[in-house]
C-alpha cells in the first residue's frame, strides 16, 4: 500500500476517532470519515493493542491487514479509515489464510456502508 494512501500522523487518527463513524465485528472495529480534501482514494491507518501478542505477532497482523486492504482500497474513496484489531483476531488469523480475513475485513466495510 503506497504512503499516501496511510494514515500516520496522530492528529489523523485523532479526526477519524472523534469525528466519524464507527462499527464493530467480532475481531476488528472499523472507524470511517470522509474527507474534505478531494484527494482521490481512500487513506487506511491500522491499530493493534498490546493485548493482541508481541511486537512480532501485532507487525504480522498490521502486514496481513495491509495485504487485504490494498485488494479493497480501489472500491473506496475519499473516506480515511481506522481498522481496530480486537486481540483474538491474531490467533484467529493463524490457522486460517488471507481470504478469511478478507471477508472479516469486508464484513466490517459492509456494515459501516449500510
Amino acid at each position: 500500500m503506497p504512503r499516501a494512501n496511510r494514515l500516520t500522523r496522530s492528529r489523523d487518527f485523532d479526526t477519524v476517532y472523534r469525528q466519524g463513524r464507527s462499527t464493530s465485528t467480532r475481531y476488528l472495529v472499523l472507524y470511517w470519515f470522509p474527507r474534505d480534501d478531494g484527494e482521490p482514494g481512500a487513506r487506511l491507518g491500522i491499530a493493534v493493542p498490546r493485548k493482541a501478542g508481541n511486537a512480532v505477532t501485532r507487525n504480522r497482523l498490521k502486514r496481513r491487514l495491509r495485504e487485504v486492504w490494498r485488494d479493497l482500497a480501489d472500491r473506496q474513496d475519499g473516506v480515511d479509515y481506522v481498522l481496530v484489531a480486537r486481540p483474538g483476531l491474531a490467533e484467529a488469523v493463524d490457522g486460517r489464510d488471507l481470504d478469511w480475513l478478507r471477508e472479516r475485513v469486508e464484513e466490517a466495510l459492509g456494515k459501516a456502508s449500510a
